[in-house]
């Protein structure tokens, strides 16, 4: 059963990106004419990934298909994937091998010390629920976190949050691009552990409570997350930049450490702020 339902998830990422794909996109050409499905045929596909039809159908189809390495590559280059879903085409491939994760929920000393060392520059520590485990004074403040306390439960979720909390779609003008791209990001960060029961609890929930999740969900969008310029605009102090970075754990890749490195200007801000 585990198995059957490892290659169906391939299956539909294969599907999902190959609608997005017309044949000109892709360098073949145009039959003129309505077609009856979107995107490209299987027939399509198969035939830029130099990969036989019967053979393309069945992984499509969640069938007991193992495809190699080569035939992965070439049906990611025929697809035009970006380089965070060529990532997930792969660990979607090989992850009959993970099993459920082990999350490691005790934050070290010195992991505490570290954060919180880091102010007035906002910093937490997530893990792949994106329960947020940690997080310093201006982290509290930036993102509307309760005061921190180790015994706290339920943790805030970085995704309950952007999805659900009204307060963030009042605050943020661009809402949904920034929630669409969090959707993204979290199927990323899903694919190592597909199997995990907690996971897939939460897509389920997330399918009911909000519209946006449940429309999206389904293209199979994927991106990571990157280091970047973040500009914010807080309705208490005004306009804010930081410098986005995060880095995982060495002994535990689960956690996170996400930490917004603020310009000068911004850490007087928060100065101002988190210690008056």
């Amino acid at each position: 059963m585990k198995e059957i339902t490892l290659q169906q998830s391939l299956g539909e990422f294969l599907r999902a990106t190959r609608a997005r794909l017309t044949p000109e996109q892709v360098g073949l050409p145009s039959q003129g004419g309505r077609r009856r499905t979107p995107g490209l045929r299987r027939e399509e596909v198969a035939e830029l990934a130099n990969v036989g039809v019967s053979w393309y159908t069945s992984i499509e189809q969640g069938k007991d298909a193992h495809p190699s390495y080569q035939v992965l590559d070439s049906l990611a280059t025929a697809l035009r994937l970006s380089d965070d879903e060529r990532r997930y085409l792969f660990l979607l491939s090989k992850s009959d091998e993970m099993e459920e994760s082990e999350i490691y929920k005790k934050i070290s000393i010195g992991l505490e010390r570290t954060v919180f060392a880091l102010e007035p520059n906002p910093a937490y520590v997530m893990d792949i629920y994106w329960d947020v485990l940690l997080w310093n004074h201006a982290a509290e403040f930036l993102f509307r976190f309760p005061s921190y306390s180790a015994d706290i439960n339920p943790k805030p979720n970085i995704l309950h949050q952007v999805l659900i909390d009204p307060l963030k779609k009042e605050r943020d003008s661009d809402w949904e691009t920034q929630a669409k791209i969090a959707i993204a990001r979290f199927r990323a960060d899903c694919a190592r552990y597909p199997q995990d029961s907690r996971l897939n609890e939460m897509i389920e929930k997330f399918k009911q409570e909000s519209e946006l999740f449940n429309s999206w969900w389904p293209r199979y969008e994927v991106k990571t997350v990157t280091d970047c310029h973040k500009l914010w605009n807080d309705p208490l102090i005004g306009e804010l930049e930081f410098e986005h970075v995060n880095l995982q754990v060495s002994n535990c890749p689960d956690l996170k450490i996400m930490i917004y490195t603020a310009s000068p200007s911004t850490a007087e801000k928060l100065k101002q702020k988190i210690y008056l």
